[in-house]
């Protein structure tokens, strides 16, 4: 009888440049959620003492925010609601302009002009919130007041539009959404323009080949390869837009309003509320922590949501955000 055959099973054998090269990638994987966890338990060590006075419920559901009364009443609802409307406003304008802009680099633009367009985007990241929040405090205020006053004298029976007889239309949250917008404009950008880049060759060649026009190709192949990345780079702006602090708190005037007003002066968020109380008593403090521990929390979780869509969608294959 002759010897019975087994297969060989082969096994890759890691080298030991591999095996640190996998565990410094792992250590560095850890040590973000590590750190993640240390800013949520140190804002929750510090945020004790108004959570404990003013009540969990109290303070999420509460609009105003008072520290000379006794006992004090501070809530973060005036807050997250300035939050939220900034945010919407600052996507609204970013996301069709970071689309077309990735589209044009990616699809319209010669490979000379592609490499001056990308480097432009990448340093508008560059640019301080700091000085976005004095040009709009000081030059894009006056040039935005007549867009305000038509909307709101043509537009005003909408919600949103409509304003108050004889109101200011400074330091409005939409003013400090364009704002916001052209910093949240990179990095969703940046985001669009790498899952585009990602587009089969063949496919894009295919359809052509059908006799589709460009735009067709576009519709038909690009944008749906692109699709999940759209929306992760857009929920990835939209937790850019939640956390900005400098720009809102140099153009708002940080009071905390419950209002759907966006034209009118008024409203704050709380990033920018917090730069602006920082430094006051400690209970203040306190209140200051658990408005950050709220941000924190929907932040963290608007990223996460973002990184499951991009990776359940076709183009999240190989592009992590």
């Amino acid at each position: 009888m002759g010897v019975e055959r087994v297969p060989r099973v082969v096994r890759d054998v890691p080298s030991r440049a591999d095996r640190r090269f996998d565990h410094l990638t792992m250590a560095a994987g850890l040590s973000v959620l590590v750190l993640l966890s240390l800013v949520g338990v140190f804002l929750l060590l510090q945020s004790r003492e108004a959570i404990e006075i003013t009540g969990p419920w109290q303070f999420l559901t509460r609009e105003e925010w008072r520290t000379d009364v006794q006992p004090p009443r501070i809530g973060v609802l005036g807050l997250l609601c300035g939050t939220v409307l900034v945010a919407l406003v600052a996507v609204s304008f970013a996301i069709p302009l970071g689309v077309l802009c990735a589209l044009f680099i990616t699809e319209y633009s010669t490979a000379k002009t592609r490499k001056w367009l990308t480097a432009t985007v990448d340093l508008l990241a560059a640019v301080p919130s700091l000085l976005f929040g004095l040009w709009g405090f000081l030059y894009l205020t006056d040039k935005i007041v007549p867009v305000s006053r038509w909307l709101t004298d043509h537009l005003g029976f909408i919600p949103i539009f409509a304003t108050d007889e004889g109101s200011n239309l400074t330091g409005s949250i939409f003013i400090a959404g364009i704002v916001v917008s052209l910093m949240v404009l990179p990095i969703v950008t940046s985001v669009v323009r790498e899952v585009f880049a990602q587009t089969p060759p063949g496919e894009k060649e295919a359809a052509l080949a059908l006799g589709s026009t460009r735009w067709g190709m576009i519709r038909t192949v690009v944008l749906p390869y692109g699709r999940g990345g759209i929306v992760g780079g857009s929920m990835l702006g939209l937790g850019r837009a939640l956390g900005e602090t400098i720009a809102v708190a140099i153009i708002l005037p940080g009071v905390p309003v419950v209002s759907w007003k966006i034209l009118q002066n008024g409203g704050a968020t709380v990033s920018g509320f917090i730069a602006n109380r920082a430094g006051a008593d400690e209970f203040t403090v306190s209140g200051l922590m658990a408005a950050g521990l709220v941000l924190f929390v929907i932040t963290l979780a608007t990223n996460m949501v973002a990184s499951v869509v991009v990776a359940r969608s076709r183009s999240g294959v190989g592009v992590e955000l």
